[in-house]
């Protein structure tokens, strides 16, 4: 790997946190699979104090309020019942879960994978899978993520995905689609903008069918086994979903989704005349000529910089 002087506006990595980052061999797999397992990014400490907060954060503690609800936010509360719980903007709404999350490590992983300069955060989704193995809301059928993020410029985003405990299949971990990123798309119509709880399972299941058979491609699900303390990497164009939690135990995560630097709200027209719309666009700041900002440092704010000298 390239010796590299790795900083951020807050700290450099240790020699310990730079031999945590992926090899070059590990880049090259991201770029082929569309996946990455992590080593242990965060201490046993650090994710106790990430179950300890999300318990509070549960029970209604908040350090501060969205300004305004989005259309499309993800916002489970308790008079909605035993089922699999999102909250978007866990990063913004407490200190503690934001803190622990915009771990400089994290985001020079995914700098490496992403071949990126700056890593900013674009969302955090904090979830929650009962164990019901019937529940419906437990199954998150096939999709991936840029077809919600249509209207961001960038092909480059990703997302680390952030159990609180060891996650195997018996919790109904993550599962990707193996290299589904580089297959090209076809039968996509504006649909796809839609969040797949609002969508049918069949319809996105023979999706995943029609556009592996388009590109000759296997399908070939792998389920992420997950240490605590790590976590996978995936590319905003991998298929995945996830299935029941038959364990016994809550499967709790965080999706925590990253955009490159270079990203950017983008004009993206649907079909009815209006345009592909994100959450943020209510929330951030405006551009100079007007557009949301994706840069906006209070919904979004940067965990990686990259400011160095390569060296051999």
């Amino acid at each position: 790997m390239t010796t590299t002087e790795i900083t951020t506006d807050r700290t450099t990595l240790t020699p310990e946190e730079e031999a945590l980052l992926p090899t070059d061999e590990e880049v090259a797999h991201y770029a082929e699979h569309g996946w990455y397992l992590s080593k242990k990014l965060f201490t046993d400490d650090e994710i106790d104090e990430l179950v300890a907060a999300s318990d509070r954060y549960y029970d209604g503690e908040r350090d501060r309020l969205l300004p305004t609800r989005p259309p499309k936010l993800a916002y489970w509360e308790p008079a909605k019942g035993d089922v699999q719980r999102h909250n978007d903007y866990v990063h913004h709404e407490h200190d503690v879960i934001g803190r622990i999350l915009r771990k400089p490590l994290v985001g020079a992983v995914a700098a490496r994978l992403a071949r990126a300069d700056e890593i900013r955060v674009f969302q955090a989704t904090m979830i929650y899978k009962p164990p019901i193995s019937g529940e419906p809301s437990n199954i998150v059928p096939w999709h991936f993520d840029k077809h919600y993020w249509s209207s961001s410029s960038s092909e480059k985003m990703l997302t680390a995905f952030i159990p609180f405990h060891d996650c195997g299949e018996e919790m109904g971990t993550i599962t990707m689609v193996d290299g589904s990123h580089r297959w090209q798309e076809i039968g996509a119509d504006d649909t796809v903008v839609r969040h797949f709880a609002d969508r049918d399972r069949d319809q996105l299941e023979e999706m995943l069918a029609e556009n592996a058979a388009y590109n000759d491609a296997e399908i070939r699900k792998i389920p992420m086994v997950i240490p605590k303390g790590h976590m996978s990497f995936h590319h905003c164009r991998t298929y995945h979903g996830s299935g029941a939690n038959v364990s016994g135990r809550p499967r709790r995560a965080i999706s925590l989704h990253l955009q490159d630097g270079d990203n950017a709200w983008r004009e993206f027209p649907l079909s009815d005349g209006s345009l592909a719309a994100y959450n943020h666009d209510v929330l951030v700041r405006r551009t100079a000529d007007g557009r949301p900002d994706y840069a906006d440092p209070e919904y979004c704010p940067v965990i990686w910089r990259t400011s160095a000298q390569q060296g051999g």
